[in-house]
C-alpha cells in the first residue's frame, strides 16, 4: 500500500536540544572537543579595543566559520554562510541557535581587512594545533619531507604586462662568490670582478634583472609553466611534513620561483624541530642546497637524476676525475685540464684540440670547432658526491619512495577535498591565509580522528571514549 504523507510532518512543532540534531559521530563534535578553542582569545586580544565601540562578534565564532569552509572544500564566503544557514551541524559547531542570525558573509572579509591584515594570525592559529600535535607525541620530526605544489591564482592569464624583475640574491650567494675567488686563487686566477647593475646575466649577487610577465590582476602572482600546454599566473605553496603526514611548517611564493629558490625560507621555519633526514624531489638537488644540509649535520635524500646529454655522446660519468692531479681523464684516456673558474661557481675542464681532432671518439665527444671538449665540476661537487652516496645506501630508496604516502597525498587531498586546487583571492597575504588555515584543516582533523582513536575525546559524560573490546584469549 502507497503512503503518502509529504506534507504532513511541516507543520509540527517539536521540542528538541541543539545538541541532539547533530550525530555523536560528526566530525565537528570530535574536532570541538580536539582542541580548547580559547586559545584564539589570546592571539585576537591586541586587535580589539578593551573599553570602546560596539561590543564585537565573538572572534572564536568568527574564525571558525572560515574553517567550515577550508573544511568542506566550500568555494567561498557567500556559499558557506547559506550553508551555515540551513546546516544544524555547522550551527551547533558555531554556538549558534536555531533562530540566531548567521553573520553576513561580508563581515570576516572587513574584520580580516581592519584587524588581521599584515599580522601573523593565521600561522599562530596553525603553529597552535601543531603544538597540540607535538604535545601528545604524534609527530616525529627525524625525517621531513620537502616539496612544492601550484595553486592557481584569481587572474585572467590574458591580462598581463611584462616587466623588468631585478633578480634576487640567493641565500648562498656571499658565500659561493667567497669559494669561487679562493678557488681562482689556489689556482693562480685573479679574483673575479662585480658586475655592474645594468648587466643582464646571472650574477651571484648583483642586480641583474630579466623581463618576466606580470598580472595586472594579481601582481604578486607568478607565471607558471608545467609541461608544453598548462601556463598560467600561480603561487607556490612550498611545504614540510612528517612520515606520518603532519604538516610542520609552509611558505607562499610567486609561482615563477624554483623551488631550490624558496627553500631557505621554508628551512628558517623548521630547522630547530631535530631534523635528521631531508627527503626531496630533483628540484632540490643542487650543490648549494646539498652543501647547506650537510654542514648542518642533515642528510639529503635526493632521487637519482638522468644525465642532460643528448644521445650519442658520452655521459659526464664516463669521464673519470683525478682529484689528486686536479684533471679528468676522457675516455680515449686523454687529460683534461683546468682552465678557470666561472662566475656560477664551476670550474672549466678542457682538452686539447690537436689531440681531440685525431680521437677516434670525437663525435661521441663534442661538436665544438676548435674540437675542444669542456667539463664542468662545481666547486661544491664533493656535497653532491656525497648525496649520490647517502642515495645509495641502503633503505634510502624505500625512504624516498614515502613521499607519495606523505607530501604528494596531502597535497591530493588538499586539492580535491579542501578547495586547494584555486584561489579566489588576491594577493599574497591572502594566500597566506589561505594556506595557513587550509593545513591548519587538515592537522586539526587528523588530530581529532588520532584523539578520538586513543579514547582522548571524552568529556564529563564519556562522549567518543571507546569501550574496551574484550580479550578473545581471555574469554
Amino acid at each position: 500500500m502507497m503512503t503518502q504523507e509529504l506534507d504532513k510532518k511541516r507543520d509540527q512543532i517539536v521540542m528538541l536540544c541543539m545538541d541532539e540534531l547533530v550525530p555523536q559521530d560528526h566530525l565537528l563534535r570530535k574536532i570541538d572537543k580536539a582542541i580548547d578553542w580559547s586559545f584564539i582569545y589570546d592571539l585576537v586580544k591586541d586587535k580589539y579595543s578593551q573599553d570602546q565601540g560596539r561590543p564585537s562578534l565573538d572572534p572564536v565564532l568568527l574564525l571558525k566559520i572560515p574553517f567550515i569552509q577550508y573544511l568542506y572544500g566550500i568555494r567561498s564566503m557567500r556559499q558557506t554562510i547559506k550553508e551555515i544557514e540551513v546546516n544544524m551541524a555547522y550551527r551547533w559547531f558555531l554556538g549558534l541557535e536555531m533562530r540566531d542570525p548567521v553573520p553576513h558573509f561580508t563581515t570576516f572579509g572587513k574584520n580580516y581587512t581592519r584587524r588581521f591584515k599584515d599580522t601573523d594570525l593565521f600561522e599562530q592559529i596553525f603553529q597552535r594545533i601543531l603544538e597540540e600535535c607535538y604535545r601528545f607525541k604524534l609527530v616525529d620530526p627525524a625525517e621531513v619531507f620537502v616539496d612544492a605544489t601550484h595553486v592557481k591564482a584569481h587572474a585572467n592569464g590574458r591580462k598581463m604586462q611584462k616587466r623588468i624583475a631585478e633578480q634576487e640574491a640567493r641565500f648562498y650567494d656571499d658565500m659561493l662568490r667567497k669559494e669561487i675567488d679562493a678557488d681562482r686563487e689556489a689556482h693562480g686566477k685573479k679574483p673575479l670582478k662585480d658586475r655592474d647593475d645594468d648587466d643582464h646575466g646571472r650574477g651571484t649577487g648583483g642586480g641583474s634583472g630579466k623581463e618576466i610577465k606580470s598580472s595586472t590582476t594579481d601582481p604578486e602572482s607568478g607565471w607558471f609553466h608545467k609541461g608544453e600546454h598548462k601556463e598560467v599566473f600561480a603561487y607556490g605553496i612550498e611545504t614540510a611534513c612528517d612520515k606520518h603526514g603532519w604538516i610542520l611548517g609552509y611558505t607562499v611564493n610567486p609561482g615563477n620561483m624554483h623551488d631550490s629558490q624558496t627553500f631557505k625560507g621554508l628551512f628558517d621555519k623548521i630547522e630547530n624541530i631535530g631534523i635528521e633526514k631531508l627527503i626531496a624531489d630533483a628540484g632540490y638537488k643542487t650543490p648549494a642546497i646539498a652543501k647547506f644540509l650537510l654542514d648542518k649535520g642533515i642528510l639529503p635524500v635526493f632521487p637519482y637524476k638522468c644525465p642532460q646529454t643528448k644521445d650519442g655522446f658520452f655521459k659526464k660519468y664516463e669521464y673519470v676525475y683525478d682529484e689528486h692531479y686536479d684533471c679528468y681523464i676522457c675516455p680515449n684516456d686523454q687529460m683534461l685540464k683546468y682552465s678557470t673558474t666561472n662566475r656560477d661557481g664551476y670550474r672549466e675542464y678542457k682538452s686539447c684540440g690537436a689531440q681531440c681532432a685525431e680521437c677516434p671518439y670525437l663525435k661521441q665527444c663534442t661538436e665544438s670547432r676548435d674540437h675542444v671538449k669542456v667539463v664542468m665540476r662545481h666547486v661544491w661537487e664533493d656535497y653532491m658526491e656525497t648525496c649520490e652516496d647517502i642515495r645509495c645506501t641502503v633503505g634510502m630508496k624505500d625512504l624516498y619512495a614515502l613521499r607519495k604516502e606523505t607530501i604528494e597525498r596531502l597535497f591530493g587531498t588538499a586539492k580535491e577535498n579542501h578547495g586547494f586546487r584555486y584561489t579566489n583571492m588576491i594577493g599574497k597575504a591572502r594566500m597566506r591565509m589561505k594556506a595557513g588555515l587550509t593545513f591548519a584543516c587538515l592537522n586539526l582533523k587528523k588530530l581529532a580522528k588520532m584523539k578520538d582513536r586513543m579514547g582522548l575525546l571524552g568529556g564529563p559524560n564519556g562522549l567518543f571514549k571507546r569501550k574496551k573490546r574484550p580479550n578473545p584469549i581471555l574469554a
